[in-house]
């Protein structure tokens, strides 16, 4: 009788390079502030919304 037995999962290659990042988006008095963190830095802007003023 052949052996059917096979293994449940093959493990993929890890990749040399992952994207890793977060950020947040926030909207305070009019205005809305963009805040990214990844491996090569953090970058923000604040602009302004069309409403209050």
């Amino acid at each position: 009788m052949p052996n059917l037995t096979a293994r449940a999962h093959e493990h993929a290659p890890t990749p040399g390079r992952r994207l890793i990042a977060v950020g947040t988006i926030r909207r305070l008095d009019g205005r809305t502030l963009t805040v990214r963190a990844t491996a090569a830095g953090v970058t923000g802007s604040i602009t302004t919304t069309g409403g209050a003023r």
